[in-house]
């Protein structure tokens, strides 16, 4: 067999038959078009839009906080009409934002239409994740891996056609570079206008040797076991701030390892998303495994926070290597929490309220783009011992997190599975 039908073979295995390969093509081209505009929105803004960098931070930071909401109406809206046509309508919302910040330098409009924009992301997130779980099924944790490596991917080659543009540095470059973010909203959601609607499971017929369904809260606001797993995720989604903000700074701050070192770090993180997440999914591939996998994630983190600690050390090569073994451990802990997240999120909820659920859930990625970057500084600004215990906090919250959900899992049947009854 050659490598081309080696690959094809393995493109047609991908679970959720064409609609599910549909669904990582929308992956890759949404997450193109943001590897664009995330290189060069602060640039956009400051050089072609002429705010200040006061004005800059206040736009990102009231457009995040617009956006938080955008998880859990998304998921409510999913969960009352058809999934695919509530994902296009926000992809369209996401393109119609994109393009307007194209059409004035008004602060007041730019607020708007940036607050707009993170709105349509936050829920075309969420409602991404629940296709990828009603149409995958049992195997939602395998394609939420494939779906995670082509979205980086897509970043990387956005990231690389804007880091090329930019060397031209003119204003029209970075024009380009946010229409080209507006149209790969336009293309991901003709791509999903493609694909057929999901099953929603709506009940569970019991077989025989199934455990009896346990009675659940009437929705996420209500249900407190799952509002505290929320809350453990915001913490253990960390892993995004320490590279966004704490690698960085640290290694420029903090250790004798030359700057050069940081997009370096920055590439491994990329390379070993790809490399990594699907083979290391079959280890989270049930209910049962993905809840096993938190006490190896928490040796993980605080093996992450004793090597960031570590590269103090003297000597620019002893601090790189430290530097290096750090990336490598916290990007390993972001593939392991990242398939166990998939997973509890999703079989935490009951069937017929998934959207409801997963946008709550989704509630913990935008706490930690608050909470994330001041838990890192303050790690920076303690020193060795704050990366010491930063590692240990999310570790013990791991152990938190098991022992949390574990009375909610489902027990294993003893012979036949459930019968899914889809509302379609």
């Amino acid at each position: 067999m050659t490598l081309r039908s080696r690959r094809a073979a393995l493109w047609e295995r991908v679970p959720g038959g064409r609609d599910g390969r549909l669904m990582l093509w929308v992956a890759f081209v949404d997450r193109t078009g943001s590897g664009l505009w995330a290189a060069v929105s602060v640039l956009y803004f400051t050089y072609v839009a002429g705010l200040s960098v006061a004005q800059v931070g206040t736009l990102v930071a009231a457009a995040g906080a617009v956006g938080i909401a955008g998880a859990p109406i998304g998921g409510r809206l999913a969960d009352r009409l058809p999934l695919s046509r509530v994902l296009i309508v926000f992809q369209l919302l996401r393109a119609v934002a994109s393009a307007a910040l194209l059409t004035t330098d008004n602060y007041a409009l730019l607020l708007v239409y940036s607050a707009v924009g993170s709105f349509g992301d936050r829920s075309a997130n969420v409602l991404t994740k629940l296709y990828a779980a009603r149409v995958a099924g049992p195997d939602r944790v395998r394609y939420q891996a494939v779906s995670r490596t082509l979205a980086n991917a897509g970043w990387a080659v956005g990231g690389l056609a804007a880091a090329a543009a930019l060397a031209l540095g003119t204003t029209a470059v970075y024009q380009w570079l946010l229409a080209g973010d507006a149209l790969s909203f336009v293309g991901a959601a003709l791509i999903t206008a493609r694909c057929a609607e999901p099953p929603a499971p709506s009940r569970t017929v019991a077989k025989s040797g199934d455990p009896a369904p346990q009675a659940r809260p009437a929705g996420p606001w209500r249900d407190r076991t799952y509002l505290a797993y929320v809350a453990t995720e915001a913490i253990l989604f960390m892993d995004d701030a320490v590279f966004k903000v704490g690698l960085p700074l640290w290694t420029v701050h903090a250790t004798d390892a030359p700057h050069g070192l940081v997009p370096l770090l920055m590439v491994l993180n990329n390379v070993m998303v790809v490399g990594l997440q699907v083979p290391l999914a079959r280890f989270a591939a049930t209910t049962r495994a993905a809840h096993r996998q938190l006490f190896p994630l928490s040796a993980v983190f605080a093996g992450a926070g004793v090597a960031m600690a570590t590269s103090t050390v003297g000597g620019a090569v002893p601090a790189s290597v430290f530097l290096i073994v750090a990336t490598a451990a916290f990007t390993l802990a972001e593939i392991i929490h990242a398939t166990i997240s998939w997973e509890l999120s999703i079989a935490l909820a009951p069937g017929d309220a998934q959207g409801t659920y997963l946008g709550v859930h989704g509630l913990a990625q935008s706490a930690q783009r608050s909470l994330g970057p001041l838990a890192v500084t303050a790690a920076i600004a303690t020193g060795p011992l704050g990366w010491t215990a930063f590692g240990t906090v999310i570790a013990v919250t791991c152990g938190i997190q098991h022992r949390l959900v574990r009375d909610r899992l489902p027990r294993p049947a003893l012979s036949v599975p459930p019968v899914t009854v889809s509302e379609y």
